[in-house]
């Protein structure tokens, strides 16, 4: 729990509306165009049927209502013209209704297919990206990215672009139609036109900055919670509960502040456009008025015109909004094209070096130095070989750079001088996918996902059917413990395997390496954590994935060590030592004074045992 600091998103820079952004999200809307193209057509239909009731009322206003006070029409007649007004206003309604389903239809259908190709650009790309990125972006802000900042924009597609283009064809609309009418009543009217402009000028540049921050302070709480909620189970063994909480309000209040910043920002907004469309309705009925009076202006065209008025600032309103929906998809698609631009660190070869076949299982690190941080090496000129079917045991401190060499070989990060080569080819000239079907690798941490027991095995590999999952499981011994599950095989797996025990899950992690057959095995401490009841089948299991192939074994039990043919001592990042069991006793140098410490107790209890 490094503090509530450590998750404050980083800031994003840029325009309220960045056509260049806007140019990139283009090239996912593309494939889907034809939608948007109906939606805009429907929506310029609805535009005008919009304007279409106050000209009929104008028309009826001015025209059968005035005739009929006048004596030239019988009420024959008017009832007539009432009817025809009537059933042209219900058509208007009803085309307007018909139009807005369909457009609703394709602008969602558009915006859904669009976001889905975004986030499986983003997810794909997140997917390509080595360990190293991993290291700078905690997982909630990658879960922002694909979730929360792909929804936004999808927000913005479905309700804020295509309504923007509708709020804006109205406004000019209905700005024609009042000049149309009477410019001079259109122009006295139009006198708030500059305050409204500098209104939600001020209202867009304070807001911006708050939704940006919003949008901040969200990732930012999402990657703290996901971290506590992972690391609950140490939160509770320590009793940091109450710490976790404090730190929890620690993000979550510049999250709320943020928020109210933006609350702060519509408060005197709205106000302020009702007050100056109440002033531009005070304006028409004093000037309007004086010329109805004056016989220039007719009962018909004031209503049109006061209704038209009023519906000017209806779009007005809903642009503000949607522009506030616009600055925060501006931020989003600011923040996925950001993560879309990272540039990999570990790039396949265009034209790969093919491994030979059939696979010896030869591994050669020739001089490899390499750092996590390139100032301070954590493997310094490390050199050795380990031949077709030979088992080679790792062993050193903590931070001796053993992991790393697995790193490396699996090539989930680049040396920083030297080569790593499998089968004499360089694994940064091979092909990432076929070298990692050549080596599988246990790792002490067993990671399930959700789903059944056989889907843990094969990862959805269609290459490897049920007969070879069940000769791996039996072959380390899981067969008998999945088959005492309700339902063997199909049995669910709980997030990441609660409801399995340690052994079990590191069996199924076993059976999950032998069932792709590899031609290097690697062990990475993976029997460091099991339980005594499970240990024997473990250390058997263990020998019979071993046998035939070439294993690197990076392990803290003594009985795994001692059955490799060949030791390599680790010390501060050097290969400091290296041989038999007996040979490097006898040498009385790292490794005897490590045995010492770590694995003669192991081999008294073992004694013991016999």
């Amino acid at each position: 729990m490094s503090g509530a600091a450590a998750y404050h998103e980083e800031d994003v820079v840029g325009k309220a509306v960045d056509w260049r952004l806007l140019s990139r999200l283009w090239t996912f809307i593309r494939p889907h165009a034809g939608w948007l193209a109906f939606s805009t057509v429907a929506l310029a239909a609805v535009s005008w049927l919009d304007l279409l009731p106050a000209m009929l009322l104008k028309d009826l206003l001015d025209g059968a209502l005035a005739e009929r006070l006048a004596g030239r029409l019988d009420d024959a007649g008017f009832s007539a013209e009432l009817g025809r007004t009537v059933l042209l206003f219900a058509g208007a309604v009803v085309g307007a209704f018909a139009l807005r389903r369909w457009q609703m239809l394709a602008v969602n259908v558009a915006g859904l297919r669009t976001m889905q190709d975004l986030r499986v650009a983003v997810f794909s790309h997140i997917q390509r990206q080595p360990l190293a990125f991993y290291d700078r972006n905690p997982v909630g802000r990658l879960v922002t990215r694909t979730v929360y900042d792909v929804e936004s924009l999808n927000e913005v597609l479905v309700s804020g672009v295509d309504a923007l283009f509708h709020d804006f064809l109205k406004i000019a609309l209905i700005a024609g139609w009042l000049l149309f009418i009477n410019w001079r009543l259109a122009l006295v009217t139009f006198a708030v036109l500059p305050p409204l402009f500098w209104v939600a000028s001020a209202f867009r540049s304070s807001n911006r900055a708050a939704f940006r921050e919003v949008r901040a302070r969200v990732a930012g709480l999402n990657a703290y919670l996901q971290e506590s909620v992972q690391g609950i189970r140490v939160i509770q063994l320590f009793t940091q509960e109450t710490r976790a909480a404090k730190g929890f309000r620690g993000v979550n209040a510049p999250l709320r502040d943020a928020h109210l910043r933006t609350v702060f920002n519509y408060s005197y907004f709205f106000p302020a456009i009702e007050m100056l469309a109440a002033t531009a309705v005070a304006l028409l009925w004093w000037y309007g008025g004086g010329m109805i009076l004056e016989g220039t202006l007719t009962l018909g065209q004031f209503v049109q015109f006061y209704l038209y008025l009023d519906a000017f600032f209806e779009p007005v309103r809903e642009i503000s909004e949607k522009y506030n929906l616009l600055q925060s998809a501006m931020a989003s698609s600011e923040r996925i094209f950001k993560v879309l631009d990272t540039k990999a660190a570990l790039v396949p070869p265009e034209r790969p070096e093919p491994l030979p076949e059939p696979a010896r299982g030869e591994v050669e690190f020739d001089h490899v130095t390499f750092g996590y941080d390139p100032a301070r090496p954590v493997l310094k000129e490390v050199s050795f070989r380990v031949k077709p079917g030979e088992r080679v045991a790792v062993v050193g401190a903590t931070g001796a750079g053993k992991t790393t060499i697995i790193s490396l070989l699996t090539r989930m990060y680049d040396v920083g001088s030297g080569a790593v080569r499998v089968e004499g080819v360089d694994v940064r000239k091979a092909d990432p996918t076929a070298l990692r079907k050549r080596v599988a690798v246990v790792l002490q941490d067993v990671f399930l996902f959700a789903g059944d027991v056989e889907g843990n095995i094969t990862l959805g590999d269609p290459a490897i059917p049920p007969e070879r999952v069940a000769a791996a499981a039996k072959a380390v011994h899981a067969d008998a413990f999945i088959r005492r599950l309700p339902d063997g095989y199909r049995t669910k797996v709980h997030e990441r395997g609660a409801t399995l025990s340690v052994g079990q899950k590191q069996l199924l992690s076993f059976a999950r390496a032998l069932a792709r057959d590899p031609a290097i095995l690697v062990l990475d401490e993976a029997t460091s954590s099991v339980d005594s009841a499970t240990e024997a089948l473990v250390q058997d299991a263990v020998e019979k994935m071993l046998h035939g192939r070439t294993a690197i074994v990076v392990a803290h039990r003594l009985s795994t060590i001692r059955s490799c043919d060949r030791i390599l001592v680790m010390h501060h990042g050097e290969l400091r030592e290296e041989g038999t069991h007996r040979e490097l006793l006898a040498k009385g140098g790292l490794y005897a004074r490590l045995y010492q410490l770590q694995f003669a107790a192991q081999e008294r209890a073992g004694a013991g045992k016999a």
